[in-house]
């Protein structure tokens, strides 16, 4: 996506020309009216004796960055190459490495890609604060040197994650493929640099044009296809399974698989056009930054007051850790899902109406069903390796495979949410709040099951052994999981400034609130990844039948938590209260 939709340049560092950032009408100002000087003069008077505080702050900030950096990557980093530098040998694994990096760099590419559009869809990276939006762009003054140094930040904070991954990419080098240093981090850096780059101009691009945003809407799902698709295809060729031809297409499809390119180049796997592939990004990067900084004083003020607004709900949200609430917000400032006005004939039993409105609300909203769909993906994905892993790599791979499958099911899981926001929603069912959660179990558990069945039956037609059908009898354990989530209620502030230790002192416990934000999951997962592991490594009839059994345990387990947690949520509404 482009950094601008093809609208000229306002001509906003003329003087004498109107605001472009106004709302309605341009503002009657001549040349003799333009304040912007005066006005960014007197605001660097103002903010003078404050100035020395805020780059202490600052300074600060980036000096426990580096610390952490330093203490989690360096250390470890020097270590391991001091442990090859006695004899230890960590090249078993750079073959597996280099077939890897062109599917992987291009998921990795275009999910930053796709992260900065949606962040354009909600907030944007020209975003200065409301007192400039309200007060200082109403006046007669120019919007460009008030507005560009906010998209430089954006640009600036968007490549400081680009250059430590190059970093951590040079460090993977060097130890497995034992690439020069300089090389290989100066290499990484042109993709660690130029994506970050053009994701923060394509946000700019989408938060300007409404055009720019219907189309990343509607280009989202496919981009999401897209990127689970390389990630697939890495594992793949991670795996043995490599396909050379579309390698190469990958690589040459686009910004993201020009990184690759550039990746590979200090490596004995070079492509060749290496260097075609760096100036093509560096270069389209170059020009997208320079249409870019130019059209960021074009934003118009009506847009930057509703961006503001949202992002202050966001940061409201997330202030009372109101997790829920900041991610309703973000999904309704950035368009939400497309609903379809889907019908289906009522029941004419009574005890079918509550698996009627779920299947009713899943259709409606497809994005959920999409997204359900997808997820499985990975999930299967993540158990190949545990089949032929052992040891902590399987039980770590069927842990991810279930966390990914606990996301899939818990897309299904929406209607349950929305009567657990507000149990008052649920007051017209002669059920009991807590019979009536159980309930909103049972669509997304036979759906779940079908994804899953899919899921297995795809596998095993690619070659996988009877292990692949241990996927669907995970899925009622999961959803059980995930109603036990649905079913926390309000956010329990207090657990983050309950005392760590016996000392009785106080402080932070995120820990403790992280535990219970995510306790279904956070239980199930662990009880599951142990039998799965061992079922998919063996594959025999007896350890698969364990396992089977043990996912029916936990799942009897996670339903009564859930009956017990939903049962509580009734007690805590009070009027004008939502629970």
């Amino acid at each position: 996506m482009s950094a601008t939709d093809g609208t000229a340049v306002a001509a906003d560092d003329a003087p004498g020309e109107p605001a472009a950032a106004s709302d309605g009408p341009p503002a009657e100002w001549s040349e003799d009216d333009d304040w912007t000087d005066e006005s960014l003069a007197l605001l660097r008077s103002l903010r003078a004796p404050h100035r020395l505080n805020r780059v202490r702050q600052v300074a600060y900030a980036f000096y426990c960055t580096v610390l952490l950096l330093v203490v989690w990557g360096g250390v470890p980093s020097l270590g391991l190459f001091l442990q090859a530098a006695m004899g230890a040998d960590y090249t078993g694994h750079g073959r597996a490495l280099l077939a890897a990096v062109p599917g992987g760099v291009a998921a990795v590419g275009m999910a930053v890609l796709l992260l900065a559009v949606r962040d354009g869809l909600w907030r944007g990276p020209v975003m200065p604060p409301r007192a400039t939006i309200d007060w200082l762009l109403v006046h007669p003054v120019r919007p460009g040197p008030v507005l560009r140094p906010w998209f430089r930040l954006s640009c600036g904070l968007a490549v400081f994650p680009g250059i430590v991954a190059a970093a951590g990419a040079m460090v993977v080098l060097g130890l497995t493929v034992r690439a020069g240093l300089p090389a290989a981090l100066g290499w990484c850096l042109v993709g660690g640099t130029c994506l970050p780059l053009l994701g923060v101009c394509a946000a700019l691009s989408v938060q300007r044009s409404e055009r720019a945003a219907r189309l990343a809407r509607r280009l989202t799902p496919y981009a999401t296809v897209l990127i689970l698709a390389f990630a697939g295809q890495s594992a793949l060729a991670a795996t043995g399974h490599s396909v050379r031809w579309l390698d190469q297409v990958v690589l040459w499809s686009g910004p993201w698989g020009w990184a690759g390119i550039a990746a590979l180049a200090p490596t004995t796997a070079a492509v060749p056009g290496a260097w075609a592939a760096a100036a093509l990004l560096v270069a389209s990067t170059a020009v997208c930054l320079v249409r870019a900084d130019r059209a960021a004083a074009t934003v118009s003020l009506t847009l930057l007051r509703e961006r503001a607004r949202n992002a202050a709900s966001v940061l409201a949200a997330l202030r009372t850790v109101e997790l829920r609430a900041a991610r309703l917000a973000v999904h309704a400032a950035n368009g939400g899902d497309r609903r379809l006005k889907v019908r289906l004939p009522a029941p004419r039993r009574a005890w079918l109406v509550v698996y009627w409105r779920d299947v009713l609300a899943l259709l409606r909203s497809p994005a959920r069903l999409g997204r359900a769909a997808l997820l499985t993906v990975p999930a299967l994905l993540c158990a190949a390796p545990a089949h032929t892993a052992r040891g902590s790599v399987s039980l770590a791979a069927t842990g991810l495979a279930l966390a990914f499958g606990h996301l899939a099911v818990a897309q299904l899981l929406e209607p349950a949410r929305i009567d657990t926001d507000d149990v008052r929603r649920a007051f017209w069912t002669p059920y009991p709040f807590a019979g009536l959660m159980l309930r909103h179990a049972v669509v997304p558990t036979v759906l779940g099951v079908l994804l899953g069945a899919v899921g297995s039956a795809a596998a095993v037609l690619c070659g996988a052994g009877p292990a692949a059908w241990l996927a669907p009898t995970a899925v009622p354990a999961l959803v059980a999981a995930g109603l036990v989530n649905a079913c926390r209620g309000a956010a329990r502030r207090d657990l983050l400034y309950r005392p760590a230790g016996a000392t009785g002192g106080g402080g932070s416990n995120l820990a403790a609130f992280a535990a219970w934000y995510a306790a279904g999951p956070a239980v199930a997962v662990p009880l599951l990844a142990l039998p799965f592991s061992a079922a998919l490594r063996s594959g025999t009839a007896d350890s698969l039948s364990r396992a089977a059994a043990a996912a029916a345990v936990v799942a009897v387990a996670m339903l009564c938590w859930a009956r017990v947690r939903a049962g509580k949520l009734p007690a805590q509404v009070r009027p004008g209260r939502i629970g």
